[in-house]
């Protein structure tokens, strides 16, 4: 039953078995688990991450396509949400509408941008995808009486998904409308992730992965190359404006920064790279580390700091405000030690 579930795609290391059930584990008992706010948010950032990093590697690791355009999905999605609810109401058929509405967006902008752009080099593509998301970006700011510039839009959403609505403890935690609300976009995540588990272990997704091979070949043999990668790049986005949209409905705020940034773009590489690419599980793993050194790099260096104090030069080589240093130090050093990403590796001691 698992196995069918997973589509076939074990993990195919005992090592990688453990860190992904660990992780499931952790998100699925997130509120009873840990306490405070800020680990409930970062569980759901990590739950929305693997499916915006997943729903990229889609296009980088399964098909070959590289694109700086993957922000602007997710920005439309979570943009669809924050506009039905604040033209709407605070309803369910607003989120619900939203989420349609975004993801049928998204679906049709990378329809035409793979139509029209898919056929050139990769680098080409690339460069018109970046082109189109900062485009996007710019009229999202000045649209301020749509979109709110760069202000953003702060919004409602159904009060049986807020921290008002108490619905009494379990297990001596206190439940609520933001534990609900937790478990929607876990639930909804792990549908959106196992739904990709399945088509890149179609044969759509064969064909996918013999295009990122060798496109020529494939060509050759009476695939329509441009047709395959469209439909990937629509998958793709329709998937990352879903991503958008349970951002959206747990943060109750949209804003360029938070959603069309391409600092984000650059955390989505980042997380694919380090998971491995080309493994649905990489995102997996990418995701939740990325997440976890972001929210807490900087505390624990600030421990380490105050810990270290009477020693020369250590004390300030880990201030807090150097974090960002470090994480690119450890992203670094992980694609040193693992070219093909973590996944990657365990998977290739496991073969060897």
């Amino acid at each position: 039953m698992i196995l069918k579930l997973l589509s076939g795609d074990k993990p195919r290391s005992p090592v990688l078995t453990v860190i992904l059930l660990g992780i499931l584990i952790c998100l699925v008992g997130a509120p009873f688990i840990f306490d405070g706010v800020r680990p409930l948010d970062t569980a759901a950032r990590i739950c929305i991450f693997i499916v915006l990093a997943a729903s990229y590697d889609l296009l980088l690791g399964y098909g070959g396509i590289v694109s700086f355009a993957h922000t602007m999905f997710f920005g439309l999605g979570a943009y669809g949400v924050a506009l039905t609810s604040t033209h709407m109401g605070r309803g369910f058929d607003a989120l619900l509408i939203g989420s349609v509405v975004g993801a049928l967006a998204a679906i049709v902008l990378a329809l035409l941008i793979g139509l029209f752009s898919l056929r050139v080099r990769a680098i080409f593509f690339a460069m018109i995808t970046l082109a189109v998301a900062s485009a996007v970006a710019v009229l999202v700011s000045q649209f301020s009486s749509i979109t709110g510039g760069e202000d953003g839009l702060t919004y409602k959403i159904p009060r049986a998904l807020t921290s008002a609505n108490r619905m009494g403890e379990f297990m001596g935690t206190s439940i609520n409308g933001k534990v609900l609300n937790y478990y929607l976009v876990l639930i909804s995540s792990v549908i959106l992730f196992l739904l990709l588990l399945r088509v890149v272990n179609s044969p759509f997704g064969r064909v996918l992965q013999a295009i990122r091979e060798n496109d020529f070949r494939a060509e050759a043999i009476g695939y329509r190359v441009v047709w395959y990668r469209t439909i990937a790049t629509c998958m793709s986005a329709a998937i990352a404006a879903l991503a958008g949209s349970l951002f959206a409905i747990w943060i109750r705020y949209v804003g360029p920064d938070t959603t069309l940034s391409f600092e984000i773009m650059l955390d989505i590489l980042l997380m694919v790279v380090i998971g491995g690419m080309g493994t649905m599980y990489g995102a997996v793993i990418g995701a939740t580390l990325f997440i976890l050194a972001q929210t807490y790099l900087q505390n624990l260096m600030g421990g380490a700091s105050e810990a270290t104090a009477g020693l020369p030069l250590i004390p300030d080589l880990l201030n807090p405000d150097r974090w960002l240093m470090w994480l690119g130090i450890l992203f670094i050093l992980s694609v040193y030690f693992f070219p093909t990403g973590i996944v990657g590796r365990l998977r290739e001691r496991r073969a060897s």
